[in-house]
């Protein structure tokens, strides 16, 4: 008996994953066959979870070493090491977030194609299950048309051909016949002690698929969701935000992590299922199904032969027989014996009835229909199944590492915010040319007219009093620039009046600045009192 299969050859990659090693719990290698129920394969499955579970466990602790270093290694940097730390957090940032985004849409690729591979499994296991159904509700109405409904008229008939022995014969050859066709159908396979539900493995299927998909879009919407709030809370700088982001770039890696496990262990098991179907088909049905039946659906080849082939023509043969018989004891006996009209039609119409049940039971039995529905569940689940699934491995993949390089560069980003609002703290806030100054002044106009504290009273440089600067009548510039003030919107501000001939510092400056520059000044203005003595 020939299994060569042309018909179905599985995809390179379920090659690929059937080699990965399969380990037990114990570390002790595993055979490869499918064999789902056994307790040695189902912990090399287990022990693919287990290794996602030590990556996870690894990046954790990689994390934690990193934010140790970080905060136990605070250094001051030069205001020159400033801007490529932060151009390094900002590039991290942006290509942790591309990444991010290309991995949920391999990841909305790869649940899209997983979902349809289970849903033409499901589909195809529906129509097999119709298939068998229906093998099974025709055998079962012949059997009970047979059983019960022809022995009642046959009965009947004997008692009415009691006195006509040729008929009884007659009637007890169609009993025998009967008979035959009786031993044909109960020979078929049943269904129901194969102990084959497949709508029920259908409808679990489904439930399981549905939750799967679900929980993965989830995933994939709750990515882009904490991509999105990252670049909003880089963007404005915001505290709050990015410790919100830490705490759920913590929970999406650990997410990350357990579906790459997952996923994988059912992938590297489909694998190994896809590798050679036909062996675990005909392991599964040994003792409820023959091997002939098996195979003849299993390769559906003109060279093997049609194992109900003989039962089939015993049971045409029979009820050949039959109709003719009943149809010569309408022609001579109902002459004799009226009353035996209504049983004669009745059993007519029961052969004709069993006739009809032949040739929907020959075409449902033909091995192309069955065939068919189980190349449709491996090309489903072979193909589009597990690489739907090797995708959702690469979005487990690419979002573990995308997470952990926001993960790194966010702690980054936050000692940056801090070390520039300790900067700008540092400015005082009484300072006319401070620009938080401004903004004080706008919101509180009593503290406008804030004293300048430099002034100059002679050529000579010399500092004689902190007092407001000349009215702007008796300076050209400045009566300008105080029109313009006045014009774009507000108060007139001292800050931005020419620094020419008067000493002022810059307009931006911290306490450290305006000590050193005091100093500068105080010597230049002893030099200047020195010259002028002599």
């Amino acid at each position: 008996m020939s299994s060569a299969r042309v018909d179905y050859i599985a995809p390179w990659w379920t090659f690929w994953l059937h080699s990965f090693p399969h380990i037990n719990l114990r570390f002790q290698p595993v055979d490869r066959v499918f064999r789902p129920e056994e307790e040695n394969y189902q912990q090399s499955l287990i022990f693919l979870v287990c290794v996602a579970a030590a990556g996870l466990g690894l990046t954790l602790l990689f994390l934690a070493l990193y934010l140790s270093c970080l905060c136990c290694c605070r250094k001051e940097q030069a205001e020159e090491s400033k801007r490529p730390q932060t151009c390094c957090v900002t590039w991290a940032a942006v290509i942790a977030g591309l990444i991010i985004c290309s991995s949920v849409g391999v990841g909305f690729y790869g649940n899209s194609e997983t979902n349809d591979g289970v849903y033409q499994l499901t589909y195809s296991l529906y129509n097999a299950n119709h298939t068998l159904r229906g093998i099974d509700s025709l055998v079962a109405g012949t059997l009970g048309n047979m059983q019960h409904d022809l022995k009642q008229r046959v009965d009947r008939l004997d008692e009415i051909f009691a006195t006509h022995k040729d008929y009884v014969k007659t009637l007890h050859f169609m009993q025998m016949m009967a008979n035959n066709i009786i031993q044909q159908l109960s020979g078929l396979p049943d269904v129901n002690r194969a102990k084959l539900d497949l709508a029920s493995l259908a409808d679990k299927t489904a439930t399981m698929e549905y939750y799967r998909w679900l929980s993965y879009l989830l995933l994939l919407i709750l990515d882009l969701v904490i991509c999105l709030v990252a670049c909003l809370g880089l963007a404005k700088q915001s505290r709050w935000l990015l410790t919100t982001i830490m705490v759920f770039g913590v929970l999406i890696l650990t997410l990350s992590w357990a579906s790459l496990g997952a996923v994988t262990a059912a992938a590297v098991g489909t694998s190994d299922f896809c590798v050679s179907p036909d062996k675990f088909v005909m392991n599964h049905t040994k003792g409820h199904v023959s091997s002939d039946v098996v195979h003849y659906y299993l390769y559906c080849s003109q060279s093997l032969p049609n194992p109900f082939q003989q039962s089939m023509t015993i049971y045409q043969r029979s009820l050949t027989t039959m109709q003719i018989q009943i149809q010569g004891l309408l022609q001579f006996a109902v002459p004799l014996f009226p009353t035996a009209e209504r049983d004669l039609l009745g059993i007519q119409r029961l052969l004709n009835s069993s006739e009809s049940n032949l040739h929907q039971l020959t075409a449902l039995l033909d091995c192309r229909s069955l065939h068919k529905d189980y190349l449709d569940a491996l090309i489903g689940v072979c193909y589009d199944g597990v690489e739907g699934l090797l995708y959702l491995c690469l979005f487990s993949m690419l979002a573990a590492c995308a997470f952990c390089t926001m993960l790194c560069a966010i702690p980054r980003a936050w000692k940056h915010i801090t070390n520039k609002d300790r900067d700008y703290d540092d400015i005082d806030e009484e300072d006319p040319f401070n620009p938080q100054a401004r903004r004080i002044s706008v919101h509180n106009p009593s503290r406008a007219n804030v004293h300048s504290f430099y002034s100059f009273s002679s050529s000579l440089g010399s500092q004689t009093s902190l007092q407001l600067p000349a009215p702007p009548s008796t300076s050209a510039p400045v009566s300008e620039y105080m029109n313009q003030s006045v014009l774009f919107g507000g108060n007139p501000r001292y800050e931005n009046v020419p620094l020419i001939r008067r000493g002022s510092p810059p307009p931006s400056y911290s306490p450290s600045m305006r000590a050193t520059y005091l100093s500068m000044t105080d010597g230049q203005n002893r030099h200047f009192g020195t010259d002028f003595q002599v």
